[in-house]
């Protein structure tokens, strides 16, 4: 089982990229989250992997944190009629942070607006997964628990997009705007900050 690679990038696009890895090329399914990420081609990268078998087939599925390719087993393992392709939709829409506090407060609208996500399904997220999350605890949101994301970073982004939504960003819009304005301000800012590059100031 592959779970990581380690290697220099020689292709990137929104959902794909190949990492070269000891000369071996080696295609990637990822996240347009993950792809927000990626250097530019020739650069080294470490991406986590889950590699996922069917009948006649098998795929490589790539994240820039881990935290974000063990929920993406969650969703593929554990919620009936969600596939590998489905989670990376969720995944493209959504960071893993407000992907969990969506399923932690049961918003079925916003997991629903995830293409290929119907309203059915979203419910059946909440209902298998929300006790993943929130084992034994009430319904509030919950920061990301990712090993490569500090949690002052996720509550960080978490009170960005809460701020933007109160402004009147849709969360999805919020989240990725908040996403975009990490990557150029660094891990190492404010909210107020992380706000302004979020809006463009």
């Amino acid at each position: 089982m592959i779970v990581s690679l380690n290697g220099t990038v020689l292709e990137s696009g929104i959902f794909r990229a190949v990492i070269e890895c000891h000369g071996v090329g080696y295609e990637v399914h990822i996240p347009v989250t993950t792809a927000e990420k990626l250097p530019p081609a020739g650069a080294a990268v470490r991406l986590h992997t889950l590699q996922v078998f069917r009948e006649n087939d098998q795929a490589l599925y790539g994240f820039a944190s881990a935290g974000e390719r063990d929920f993406f087993r969650l969703l593929v393992e554990k919620v009936s009629g969600i596939g590998p392709r489905t989670a990376l939709n969720i995944f493209s829409r959504l960071s893993l942070t407000v992907l969990k506090d969506a399923i932690a407060r049961g918003d079925v609208k916003l997991l629903s607006d995830c293409p290929g996500i119907g309203k059915k399904t979203a419910e059946r997220l909440v209902v298998e997964l929300r006790d993943k999350i929130l084992p034994g605890a009430g319904i509030s949101p919950v920061p990301s628990t990712s090993a490569s994301a500090a949690p002052a970073q996720s509550s960080l982004h978490h009170d960005a997009v809460a701020a933007l939504v109160s402004l009147g960003l849709k969360l999805a819009d919020a989240d990725k705007a908040v996403r975009r304005a990490l990557e150029k301000t660094g891990a190492d800012t404010t909210v107020e900050k992380l706000i302004r590059a979020a809006l463009g100031n």
